[in-house]
């Protein structure tokens, strides 16, 4: 009787078997082929697969205790699913062995090119990994390699809070200040060796001492967040220039180009405080600004400073000399309408005189996006809250009506009509 091989077998089928009595490993193989013997057609007749190849030993594995008998059954088969199947389904019909009643049930046919290909991903992975350490890489990843490793080695840890920075602060005259460790990195990497990084939400001692010997520059993320980075280090130490990565966009990866542009375009700290720039102001109001109001700070600044409380109720009043907008019905169901469009989408509409929608826009782009616009926004409907600083972009952008999904403005006094879920 032939037998097949256990590395040509496809499928493996594992079966339970259960005897009220005592018997013996031939009387279950016995049974298995007598009692499926003209069951299942001459073309899955056991012996005549066995024979052929097709269905490999039958395993038989009993165990006795307290006069019953327990086992497992496992038979290899070369045969397709369905088939094998068939013969798995045909095992349970044997309910009797010699004299004993008996119950046999198929746990699962198990495919064996599954554990096969198992076994070849892991071993693969394998392989691949030994091949990348032993392996030449190209010059391309050589190159790559050594550059961040350089990189990492100058990074330095600077006083008592251990702050990320490049190598060469305590020499320079100037230190560049940025938020993290991966902003350090990347200045390094293009050459700049005075970095150091607050590392954290904080203003640490050792910055506040290093700002009292060396000029500093804050370069901070072209975000509201960087904008909140210049106010704290304003408040706590002296800071002589900022600087700003592209709207939108991190100090850790803008390119070589964008940095030296932005170092370039530095303004001294004297001007912002004088033009309230920490607000996510456009940058081409410093360069609209007179050469007469540049040159005031430089002469008389703790005379022009005062002044500015006195002059900012007066530019705030300007625009609510305008009328306050009206809003009709019709109006009002098609900004109820692309609100309840927009929930759960964190993006905004932005729409003409006519409602035609501008454009659709997230939410974090939504300033950026008007300040470009300038003009000719008649609407706003965005999945988020209203607050000043929206508010303030709103009212410079002339836009009538916006529409969000709650508002933190506590002086809602201002020509744009700001809306909620709650006002429809």
């Amino acid at each position: 009787m032939g037998k097949i091989s256990p590395v040509s077998a496809k499928y493996i089928v594992h079966a339970n078997i259960s005897i009220e009595g005592v018997v013996d490993r031939p009387d279950v193989i016995g049974a298995i082929f007598g009692q499926t013997e003209g069951l299942l057609g001459s073309e899955l007749e056991l012996r005549e697969l066995q024979r052929s190849g097709r269905i490999g030993r039958i395993e038989v594995d009993t165990e006795t205790k307290t006069g019953k008998t327990k086992g497992s059954i496992v038979i290899p088969s070369s045969l397709d699913k369905a088939e094998t199947a068939i013969v798995g389904a045909a095992l349970e019909i044997i309910q009797r062995i010699g004299p004993c009643n008996a119950k046999i049930e198929v746990e699962k046919i198990e495919d064996v090119r599954i554990s096969k290909r198992t076994f070849v991903i892991d071993r693969a992975k394998e392989l691949l990994r030994k091949m990348m350490d032993t392996v030449m890489p190209d010059s391309q990843e050589l190159a790559d390699e050594v550059a961040y490793s350089v990189r990492v080695m100058e990074i330095q840890e600077y006083g008592k809070s251990r702050l990320p920075a490049g190598p060469a602060v305590e020499e320079s005259d100037e230190v560049i200040v940025v938020e993290g460790r991966a902003d350090v990195l990347n200045l390094l990497k293009h050459g700049f060796k005075n970095v150091i990084a607050i590392n954290g939400t904080s203003v640490p001692e050792d910055l506040v001492e290093l700002g009292n010997r060396k000029v500093l520059t804050a370069f901070v993320d072209g975000d509201r967040g960087g904008t909140l980075i210049v106010q704290e280090l304003m408040g706590v130490t002296e800071i002589d220039f900022v600087a700003r990565a592209p709207d939108g966009k991190e100090v850790e990866e803008i390119t070589k180009k964008e940095i030296h542009k932005a170092l370039r375009s530095r303004v001294s700290a004297e001007q912002i405080k004088m033009e309230g720039m920490p607000r996510d102001e456009p940058r081409s109001s410093e360069r609209q600004s007179a050469p007469q109001e540049q040159r005031k700070p430089m002469q008389k600044p703790q005379q022009q400073m005062p002044s500015m409380p006195q002059q900012q109720p007066q530019d705030r009043e300007q625009p609510r000399q305008r009328p306050v907008p009206s809003l009709s019905s019709s109006e009002k169901q098609t900004f109820n309408e692309m609100l309840e469009d927009l929930i759960g989408t964190r993006g905004a509409y932005i729409l003409d005189e006519k409602l035609n929608i501008l454009g659709k826009v997230p939410i974090t782009e939504l300033q950026t996006t008007l300040k470009s616009l300038n003009t000719g926004v008649y609407a706003v409907i965005f999945d988020g809250i209203i607050d000043k600083d929206l508010l303030s972009v709103a009212e410079k952008s002339n836009v009538n009506f916006i529409v969000g999904m709650d508002n933190k403005v506590k002086n809602k006094a201002s020509r744009v009509v700001q809306l909620t879920v709650e006002d429809f």
